[in-house]
């Protein structure tokens, strides 16, 4: 890898912790340039897993203040994260990338659904709630611990715009502030990212040199999209959302 490769390659880590923290898929900037570096795809995506480990921790700092009273709620759906991830990682070794990646713009549209009628959808679930008398599961119950843990197993086999999906379903069965939300779907990207990673040293090769450099460009990134992320308003992360999204659909099919 020559300097401006290098460059390029610390340059994507810093777009894709900016956009991971935001809202997720950073993965669509750092994993094409990997591979116009010469790296491998298996190599690319494990490197690029290891690397972005910083990035989602340094914006987890950055929504520290989001996070409070939430400990409760990441502790449960960080283990579903890590059981999921786990399945994702080793789904990555069995299985042809044709066999998974047919679905992946299945699953990005499904979630961009989801975020754009969420508001409503969660207002009629509450309605009938009340009617009804009963409360929801203050950390979505047994039907968001199913969901997170298959997004998280598509989240360690590749990961692209695997924060949206976290978002959609979050955003649908929890009810509570989108921020807050956003908070915890960094948590949750640093458990799979790390737990495919440590999965991926004994079974996988990584270009240390890569994962050095996405590292310190996705640290760098947490901290900008913090600050850029909790300025917007729950309609203007949505609509980053649903544009995210829907650019990354696109280049999946197109690419």
């Amino acid at each position: 890898m020559n300097i401006w490769e290098a460059v390029a390659v610390c340059a994507a880590g810093i777009g894709a912790g900016t956009i991971n923290t935001i809202v997720g898929s950073g993965t669509l900037i750092t994993f094409p340039v990997l591979l116009a570096v010469g790296l491998s795809p298996v190599t690319a995506n494990v490197s690029n897993a290891l690397g972005l480990v910083p990035g989602s921790i340094s914006g987890a700092i950055g929504y520290r203040r989001e996070l409070r009273g939430q400990r409760d709620r990441v502790l449960r759906l960080s283990g579903a994260a890590l059981v999921g991830a786990l399945v994702g990682a080793a789904l990555l070794i069995m299985l042809p990338s044709s066999a998974f990646d047919m679905i992946v713009p299945v699953l990005i549209g499904l979630a961009l659904v989801l975020v754009i009628v969420q508001p409503r959808l969660s207002r009629a679930v509450q309605r009938r709630r009340e009617r009804n008398g009963t409360a929801g599961h203050p950390h979505g119950g047994p039907v968001l611990l199913g969901g997170m843990t298959v997004a998280s197993a598509y989240g360690g086999y590749f990961g692209a715009a695997q924060g949206v999906i976290y978002l959609a379903l979050m955003g649908l069965l929890i009810r509570d502030d989108l921020q807050r939300i956003n908070a915890v779907k960094n948590i949750l990207g640093a458990v799979v990212n790390g737990t495919a990673a440590v999965f991926f040293l004994f079974v996988a090769d990584f270009d240390w040199t890569a994962v050095l450099l996405i590292a310190i460009g996705s640290t760098i990134g947490g901290q900008l999209g913090a600050r850029l992320g909790r300025k917007l308003p729950p309609a203007a992360l949505r609509a980053v959302i649903v544009g995210v999204g829907t650019v990354a659909i696109l280049q999946l099919v197109l690419g």
